[in-house]
């Protein structure tokens, strides 16, 4: 399960996005969650990796 950014960040020109996604892991089984800062328009192809 993923979901977009609870807000937008603007950072002078450039207009960012933060993206949370949760990750199972393999060995454990426990999920965790991974957050980056990037562009809305590759924020789609950072939730669909695997």
């Amino acid at each position: 399960m993923a979901k977009k950014a609870v807000a937008s960040l603007q950072t002078g020109a450039k207009r960012l996005t933060k993206a949370i996604k949760m990750v199972k892991s393999p060995k454990t089984g426990a999920y965790s969650f991974v957050e980056t800062i990037l562009d809305p328009a590759n924020v789609n192809e950072f939730l669909s990796k695997k």
